[in-house]
């Protein structure tokens, strides 16, 4: 399979007559894209608004990302999701490169939302406040879970994704100003100078712990709590085959803006053919009874074997209960001889002294950590509040609270907040973003 990605890069985004690119400008015709967010009769409350790193922003409760790009020949964005069903990963797709849409709440948060400050000390959390975004600000009346913690946010998602075709489809008759291509022979074809390289497989444990169809990140469309693991070319998942979901702590969260430009994966091609053998992905899943997380991990180690894995890198969206999974998976390739490194972030408590991870292993013996969950963060006050700031503390967001004893109101009257790292929007970015490293004491 060979990718094509052709790049447009992005110097600034405006209001005009019509939606169209030129010279690194990107220009949108507000009322057409409105009226495309609200084809959906459940959007009730919608605006589209413009935010660029360094302006004086807070956004919250953000639910999705997404980089708008066109298929080339036609076809839907996210087969199986916008559209009918047909193969990614083969063609060529153009993207607005520097920029993307995030979708927020206008009222209403909950547990799996977070927040992104543009400026300031909150700024380094969070990728996204490097990008300039396209915010799409809308509300529903999807009364049946407005007051529930945990929230699929159908119909502000698919407006997001909805929005990403329109916008992207701007691009189809253009040419791009940079070309990535992603090509990998299959396994059994590939020289014999790299298949003397050690053999690498990207196993991928995306959110999909609920049993409850519509919270969980779909594949082709199809939900990730009913699947096994299988073997997947990573041009799908950079071409649109992966969605996220609505379920996860934001810190952990991998947005389809993340599953679009996956670093990981990136990195491994990097790397094929030079110091490494890249086998591909096995796309794993999360569970919630322990059956299904030893089937999972067994599947996996096969898969693995099967495929001459000498080494692999295992990365989970989520902390706590898919902790049980990211390790038994890491010793199950273990036992198979595969040497493994796990890629995850932790969860220590705000005394931080809980076990970092629910499950440990001698086995799993190389494990990069993203980050700390219970990490706690103070940030000042926001000249612009986009969403709703009450949100934090009073939908159930995973990193706020309405009052703590000690620690007071997550949101303060002046506007300033604190709250823990979990809110903070994709903040641990084990998908390969993260800036944060490791300090000695």
């Amino acid at each position: 399979m060979k990718l094509e990605l052709g790049n447009f890069y992005v110097k600034d985004i405006l209001f005009g007559e019509k939606t169209f690119y030129e010279n690194g400008i990107l220009t949108i015709n507000k009322d057409e894209a409105l009226a495309i967010v609200k084809d959906d009769e459940h959007i009730i409350e919608a605006d589209i608004l413009i935010v660029k790193p360094g302006d004086n922003v807070r956004l919250v409760p953000v639910k999705e990302a997404i980089e708008p790009r066109y298929r080339v020949g036609g076809g839907p964005l996210f087969p199986g999701v916008t559209g009918e069903l047909l193969q990614t990963g083969n063609g060529k797709t153009l993207a607005l490169k520097d920029c993307s849409i995030l979708v927020v709440g206008k009222h209403w948060g909950g547990f799996q939302d977070g927040l992104i400050d543009m400026s300031g000390e909150g700024a380094k959390y969070t990728y996204f406040s490097q990008l300039k975004n396209i915010v799409l600000v809308a509300d529903t009346d999807e009364e049946f879970e407005r007051h529930e913690q945990q929230k699929k946010n159908r119909a502000l998602r698919w407006a997001g994704m909805r929005l990403a075709e329109y916008i992207g489809s701007c691009l189809k008759d253009l040419d791009y100003e940079e070309l990535e291509t992603y090509e990998l022979n299959p396994i059994t074809k590939r020289s014999s100078e790299i298949n003397n390289l050690p053999s690498v497989v990207f196993v991928m444990q995306p959110q999909s712990q609920m049993e409850e169809l519509g919270y969980n990140d779909l594949i082709y469309g199809w939900d990730a709590n009913r699947m096994v693991p299988t073997f997947m070319h990573p041009n799908e998942i950079l071409d649109g085959a992966v969605i996220s979901g609505s379920f996860m702590p934001c810190s952990s969260k991998w947005s389809t803006y993340d599953f679009q430009n996956f670093p990981m994966i990136k990195r491994l091609y990097q790397e094929h053919g030079k110091t490494i053998n890249f086998l591909g992905v096995i796309m794993s899943n999360l569970n919630v009874a322990l059956e299904q997380k030893e089937r999972s991990a067994l599947f996996v180690a096969q898969i693995a074997k099967s495929l001459g894995a000498d080494s692999a890198i295992v990365a989970e969206e989520g902390y706590g209960n898919p902790d049980a999974d990211f390790i038994a998976c890491i010793v199950a390739l273990e036992n198979a001889g595969i040497k493994t490194v796990g890629l995850t972030n932790e969860c220590t408590g705000r005394d931080g002294a809980s076990q970092p991870l629910v499950t440990l292993d001698p086995k799993a013996d190389a494990i990069v950590s993203c980050g700390n969950v219970s990490q706690l963060i103070e940030l000042p006050p926001m000249d612009t509040i986009i969403g709703d700031l009450e949100s934090l503390g009073r939908d159930g967001l995973s990193g706020g609270w309405g009052v703590d004893e000690i620690l007071g109101p997550s949101v303060r009257k002046d506007g300033s907040i604190i709250m823990e790292n979990n809110s903070m929007f994709c903040g641990d970015q084990v998908v390969g973003w993260s800036t944060k490293t490791m300090k000695d004491f």
